[in-house]
């Protein structure tokens, strides 16, 4: 499935996010979050994530001018072969290499650094956009925004739940989005579900826009 991606003004598509889904004949569409830690668990995320590259790619053939958003779980990312498997996937399906991003969360790059700044400086080579996921709920984002490259920080759903135009949510908000922007970095907000949510993040400068609304 996949989530529009939106200009600030609410109006303009500008990307897609490839969002998966296991179809279950009796409960219906299951989420990431219930069956991907059983698919590392059973070395079965790796193929699963090659999967979601390659149909994403290809859907992508049928939106031109739309960037494709795919997320890329840690063990996938850290795989010695996971950069040849993109570069693959690109040149198999044809699929613009620019118009892809791989979104990544902290937990990626953590671990080990030196890897991960390797494989993320080939995968720019390709003219692959990354992504930083669910930006201001780790502990040293800062750190990571100044070492790697980075295209794009998402802030996460959570500070816009309980945002309010004069609330602390609001200023942290309007801080991440300043800081983005000063470091040359698309800002996108994760989980906008009100236009009053919708008119605040226009207001503070965030180019982007993704969720229920």
């Amino acid at each position: 499935l996949y989530q529009p991606i939106y200009a600030s003004d609410g109006l303009t598509v500008v990307g897609v996010e490839a969002l998966v889904r296991w179809p279950h004949p009796e409960k219906g569409l299951i989420s990431p979050a219930q069956f991907i830690a059983l698919a590392e668990e059973r070395g079965l995320v790796i193929p699963l994530g090659e999967w979601v590259l390659r149909q994403a790619c290809r859907d992508g053939l049928r939106w031109p001018g739309l960037r494709v958003a795919v997320n890329v779980s840690p063990i996938q990312f850290r795989h010695r072969e996971f950069v040849a498997s993109v570069a693959r996937t690109l040149e198999e399906t044809r699929f613009e290499p620019t118009r892809l991003e791989i979104e990544l969360t902290e937990g990626v790059v953590v671990d080990n650094a030196e890897v991960a700044e390797a494989a993320m400086m080939e995968l720019r080579a390709l003219g692959v956009h990354l992504a930083l996921d669910d930006f201001g709920t780790g502990y040293s984002s800062l750190i990571y925004l100044r070492r790697f490259a980075f295209d794009k920080i998402k802030i996460d759903r959570s500070f816009l739940e309980s945002m309010e135009a004069t609330g602390e949510s609001a200023i942290l908000v309007h801080s991440i989005v300043h800081l983005g922007r000063a470091l040359g970095l698309t800002v996108t907000a994760e989980g906008v579900e009100t236009r009053e949510q919708h008119r605040l993040l226009q207001a503070v400068g965030c180019h982007q826009l993704q969720g229920f609304l």
